[in-house]
């Protein structure tokens, strides 16, 4: 079969191998659809730290199941979690499972991006396959784990739901943390992007405002109308840039938080006013990824029709072009959400 690897020279490549087979306690998917993530361009990029196995979003039809799975059956629709905590350390009992040490030790084989894939018994017996609603299209499948996160984020700020929020970056994430936020109660979400199209999306959606960054003061006018001058509730960073770090610490207002969101290449450093941080009372909290809680509530969330994902994807490439749809994903200007597909969609 087909599948989508890193090279040994680090540079994506379809290459073959035979299919996997569902041991004890585990499935094996047949792909329909599998979102490109931006951790997926910057581990072909070399700039992510952690394994490099691609494709994580990934929704299908379960092809074979193993000896002693209870709850799914051969032609189930599923959506398939890559990661799942121990549940048993520390730092999961102490409600933050995705810092779990042992979580990115468990993955799919060989990756969302393969005509088939294998669920291991850790992740099938802790959760982490979902059985997708007839209403959930496989588009809007493949988009369930990155909304999860931003879900994940809005939890881990610990106050709900924040009243004004900006996101700075509005690629796809950034999207859906927009769209989340608004959809659990934000009165007023604004966001900055350079990218026309992300921009025009955003609004689409129902996004209070945007901004172009590049224009001088753009970015801070539209939060000072929204806030009085006083600042957002959360600043959201979905942009790698260090320098849009110390540009939200701006925005949010005394006691705010800013929601290191996106992924920061390996090194960067922040450049900040610490005294000004310690005087206003500003927040910094880090998230990193979802569980299959978060996953199952945006379901719910979409399931309900309190919350439209499906004109996110722009872009569906079939996995023989995958090459190509990483290209794709990586032009902002020309595309929000780019799918690859498989021969079960």
């Amino acid at each position: 079969m087909k599948f989508a690897r890193l090279g040994n020279a680090g540079a994506l490549e379809l290459a073959e191998r035979e299919p996997p087979t569902a041991g004890a306690g585990e499935v094996v998917v047949t792909l329909a659809a599998c979102g490109i993530c931006g951790t997926d361009l910057e581990k072909v990029r070399g700039h992510y730290r952690t394994a490099g196995i691609l494709g994580h979003e990934p929704v299908g039809r379960v092809t074979e199941v193993g000896r002693g799975v209870d709850g799914l059956r051969e032609g189930d629709r599923v959506f398939a979690h890559h990661h799942v905590a121990c549940g048993t350390c520390e730092v999961c009992r102490r409600g933050d499972p995705t810092f779990c040490p042992t979580f990115s030790r468990t993955n799919l084989d060989p990756g969302g991006f393969a005509e088939r894939f294998r669920v291991p018994e850790e992740n099938v017996r802790r959760g982490a396959v979902l059985h997708l609603d007839d209403r959930v299209s496989w588009d809007v499948g493949a988009l369930l784990e990155p909304a999860g996160c931003a879900l994940t984020g809005l939890r881990r700020i610990g106050r709900s739901p924040p009243e004004t929020v900006w996101v700075l970056g509005l690629g796809p994430v950034g999207l859906l943390y927009a769209r989340i936020a608004k959809a659990l109660g934000a009165k007023w979400v604004g966001g900055s992007e350079v990218s026309p199209l992300r921009r025009a999306t955003a609004e689409r959606g129902g996004i209070d405002a945007t901004a172009d960054p590049r224009e001088a003061g753009a970015v801070r006018a539209a939060v000072d109308r929204a806030t009085g001058g006083g600042g957002v509730d959360l600043a959201v960073v979905a942009a790698a840039p260090p320098a849009v770090v110390r540009e939200a610490t701006g925005l949010v207002r005394r006691g705010g938080t800013v929601n290191l969101f996106g992924l920061p290449e390996a090194g960067s450093r922040l450049d900040a006013d610490l005294q000004d941080l310690y005087l206003r009372g500003v927040r910094l909290i880090p998230s990193y990824a979802t569980t299959d809680v978060e996953i199952a509530e945006v379901h719910r969330l979409v399931v309900e029709g309190r919350l439209s994902l499906a004109d996110l994807v722009t872009d569906r490439f079939p996995l023989a072009r995958v090459e190509e749809a990483f290209r794709r994903a990586a032009s902002p200007s020309d595309a929000v959400k780019v799918v690859v597909t498989g021969a079960a969609a």
